[in-house]
């Protein structure tokens, strides 16, 4: 299967048109055309339907396939281009929102260093694919358990920080003077749902044999402030590292004490690092 013509059918579909696409390629829109009837009698299936554009069930199972391919290939192209690089061009570190911990900023190099704060899901991939250096991924664990990531590509992903996690309430809450608190008892809680900024919700179901913790208002940004100020408000709880959820005006941190939970952040990188990439990885403890 040529990964051309898998790129344009994955533009077309995600754009419902053929001239769009071309416009985003850069291809004429017969070009595209041919992509997509080359690709179409390569797996002699059609794909799509034209009026209008959307995907057929045979379009819609390839591009369950289609993403991981994609993003193996690319992840193949920066290896390589990895290897011949000079180590000397700079850094690029992607990472979560709650993976910037004091402990990370004190760490960074005081110039040369782009920080990207991405989506959980985009951290790993920016890694594989060569936009970092470094990712930083993180998330809810037991003590000294891995993460579970996503497996986009051959990556090597080394503990950096454990710390404890805290439910972020109102000062007026009732809960808010315990000196800790069980997942379970705020299982049926209203909680803030913002899967960039705090901890998802969907790790604090797993924790809780898949029970509760349904959402109230959705926030989709990564300002892990602004999510302490909706806490704050009284628009729903978050789960917090510790370090993130102090000295928020109006809110109370409570920390989880059942079950053993921790805040747990990842080192993630493709090859050996070199040069800057390595001294901040040496830096985090991230090496061996």
């Amino acid at each position: 299967m040529d990964p051309h013509l898998l790129r344009t059918f994955v533009a077309v579909a995600r754009l419902a048109s053929f001239s769009e696409a071309a416009r985003e390629l850069g291809y004429t829109q017969s070009a595209v055309s041919q992509h997509i009837a080359a690709l179409e009698q390569d797996l002699g299936a059609p794909l799509l339907t034209r009026r209008p554009v959307a995907p057929t069930p045979a379009g819609e199972r390839l591009l369950e396939h289609a993403g991981p391919l994609l993003l193996r290939l690319d992840a193949a192209r920066a290896d390589v281009s990895r290897i011949a690089a000079a180590p000397d061009r700079g850094l690029t570190l992607a990472a979560t929102a709650t993976a910037l911990g004091p402990a990370v900023v004190a760490a960074l190099p005081a110039a040369g260093v782009t920080v990207r704060v991405l989506p959980r899901e985009e951290v790993p991939a920016a890694v594989a694919t060569g936009t970092a250096d470094l990712g930083l991924a993180d998330g809810l664990a037991a003590p000294s358990d891995p993460l579970r990531l996503a497996d986009v590509a051959p990556l090597t992903a080394y503990g950096v920080g454990e710390e404890p996690v805290c439910v972020l309430l109102p000062a007026a809450h009732p809960l808010a003077g315990r000196p800790g608190l069980a997942l379970d008892d705020l299982a049926d809680a209203r909680w803030l749902d913002a899967p960039d900024a705090g901890l998802p919700l969907a790790q604090l179901r797993a924790a809780n044999a898949g029970r509760g913790f349904r959402p109230s208002l959705r926030y989709e940004g990564t300002d892990v402030r602004a999510l302490a100020s909706l806490a704050a408000a009284g628009h729903g709880l978050t789960l917090l590292p510790r370090t993130a959820a102090g000295a928020v005006p109006g809110a109370v941190a409570v920390p989880v004490t059942r079950p053993r939970l921790v805040h747990r952040t990842e080192l993630l990188y493709a090859g050996p690092p070199r040069g800057a990439a390595a001294a901040l990885a040496d830096a985090l403890g991230g090496r061996p």
